[in-house]
């Protein structure tokens, strides 16, 4: 009987990290107490439970997918200007009452005119800009959408300009991205950037209807025009 309740001491002194003599021992794994003045001017533990998890859904991307995404998106922003300018090639091919909208190349016909005219370089890139901030921030969906929105809605200046024709760049955006990135156009990365563009010019149409609307004019017509 003694034997035992003299382990169990020991035991119990050792849980409570005290030694046989009652000193407290020195582990690795006991935490300095700190005192009530020591602790002034610390700042609590951060609670996490408050941040604002992303919602995915509205962007039609995981969060694998996104991240896929914006690496993708690297190999892009090396050649901004070429992709814009591809991309507008191309939709000019198909699109000749798109490129009858714009004063500086409207008159021209031929594929290597258009890709050393600098007005179209111009515009290209302002529009590679306004891709690369939603793609950069595709996963902070109301900064994307706000953006997308205020953008869509200042096409309401260009006569002519109807909403559905932002859907039109779709696949001259996915032929342009294919060409630039070559063999990293993966069957998986092209169904990712077609939810990506798909989600963008979606957004921008419901900028331009919401301006539309609030000016009193039919988003349904064949085309704004402005006096």
């Amino acid at each position: 009987m003694g034997c035992l309740q003299s382990r169990t001491t020991d035991v119990a002194d050792s849980k409570s990290g005290a030694g046989k003599n009652g000193v407290a021992l020195k582990t690795g794994t006991q935490p300095s107490v700190r005192s009530d003045d020591d602790q002034k001017g610390v700042p609590p533990t951060r609670d996490f439970t408050d941040i604002k998890q992303v919602n995915y859904d509205e962007i039609g991307l995981s969060y694998k997918q996104v991240f896929s995404l914006k690496q993708s998106w690297k190999g892009i922003k090396r050649k901004m200007e070429e992709t814009g300018v591809e991309m507008f090639v191309r939709l000019f091919k198909t699109n000749s009452d798109l490129q009858a909208l714009f004063q500086g190349f409207k008159h021209i016909r031929s594929d290597d005119e258009l890709r050393s005219n600098e007005a179209l370089e111009y515009h290209a890139t302002l529009v590679m800009t306004t891709l690369d901030d939603a793609i950069t921030h595709i996963d902070n969906y109301e900064f994307v959408r706000q953006l997308l929105h205020k953008t869509g809605g200042s096409h309401m200046k260009f006569a002519g300009f109807h909403p559905d024709n932002f859907m039109q760049i779709k696949e001259p955006f996915l032929e342009a991205v294919r060409v630039t990135l070559g063999d990293r156009y993966t069957e998986n990365m092209q169904t990712i950037y077609t939810i990506a563009i798909t989600f963008i010019l979606s957004t921008l149409v419901e900028g331009i209807k919401e301006a539309m609307e609030a000016a009193g004019i039919n988003p349904n017509t064949s085309g704004i025009r402005l006096s």
